[in-house]
């Protein structure tokens, strides 16, 4: 029986359809399979999308349906991106009062792990692919459980089990495509402090698995920004920021390269090399699991 590997894919501002990842997964599978000859190759990844942006989404057609009373507006396009992108970013920050909307979205990325954890057992490798805001999300959330507990919601806590898996003891791949991470550093002294990856308890776990977190940023992406320069605790953090050119002949020279990245192959290519780096350590350099029940279900 072989160690699968956990993915969570966290999207970004705005409202997808709800099969948003779809595409994402099945170009991270096909790549994965050629480059694994294990006959269940495909059944080695498995995926729990996050989408958390459907909180928001009736609130937001509210207020852009109330804003353009009694007004007429120019740039009903752009104005619509603004409440989408910025309505998330706001609509997301925490607050003094309760029923918070933090809470409501980590409550959603602690329901995905969950799900993960019943498919691919306690002790899986955690990867976890985010984009835009939702870098933002992940970052948030697994700080929390790594370093400010305190922050975590009633919903979330209710959500989140006490695995390894769920704790984020097993955090190994940490993946953030067009972040806007360095804006929200301007809210903490120096820029604040990043999440640490692979999890600090994971080499008590497996001592010769390799984590990396790769950023990706499109130099036309005015939302996206490398992160090594932010302070010295990024520097650290941060294995890579990577630069791409997402988007095709009418994207890939302006901003709207912002919603490309899941197709651009510099930015699969790595994502899959680390997938099938961790899946060969867990499976093939060790020649068998140490615990029995780290193993995925059947």
């Amino acid at each position: 029986m072989t160690q699968k590997i956990g993915v969570i894919i966290i999207h970004g501002a705005g409202t997808p359809t709800e099969d948003f990842a779809e595409a994402l997964i099945a170009r991270i599978t096909k790549q994965f399979v050629k480059k694994i000859s294990f006959d269940q190759a495909a059944k080695e990844l498995v995926f729990e999308p996050v989408f958390w942006s459907a909180i928001f989404e009736q609130e937001q057609l509210d207020l852009w349906e109330r804003v353009q009373q009694g007004a007429d507006l120019n740039y009903q396009l752009l104005r619509k991106f603004v409440i989408d992108f910025m309505g998330d970013a706001v609509a997301y920050q925490p607050t003094v009062l309760g029923n918070q909307n933090y809470d409501k979205v980590h409550s959603l990325v602690a329901a995905a792990i969950n799900k993960l954890r019943a498919k691919v057992g306690s002790h899986a490798p955690l990867c976890v692919i985010s984009h835009s805001l939702g870098t933002v999300v992940a970052s948030n959330y697994f700080y929390d459980l790594q370093y400010k507990r305190e922050n975590i919601g009633a919903e979330t806590n209710a959500q989140c089990g006490d695995t390894p898996l769920e704790q984020c003891q097993t955090l190994t791949l940490f993946y953030t495509l067009g972040s806007p991470l360095a804006l929200w550093a301007l809210r903490y002294m120096d820029f604040g402090s990043p999440i640490t990856v692979p999890s600090a308890s994971i080499h008590k776990r497996y001592p010769n698995l390799k984590g990396e977190w790769f950023n990706f940023y499109d130099k036309d992406d005015i939302l996206a920004y490398p992160l090594k320069g932010i302070n010295a605790a990024y520097q650290h953090a941060v294995t890579k920021d990577v630069a791409v050119n997402a988007g095709g002949l009418l994207t890939s020279w302006n901003p709207l390269s912002h919603n490309q990245y899941d197709e651009e192959r510099g930015v699969i290519h790595p994502i899959v090399n680390g997938l099938v780096r961790t899946w060969k350590e867990m499976n093939v350099n060790s020649k068998s699991l140490e615990h029995p029940s780290h193993s995925s279900h059947s």
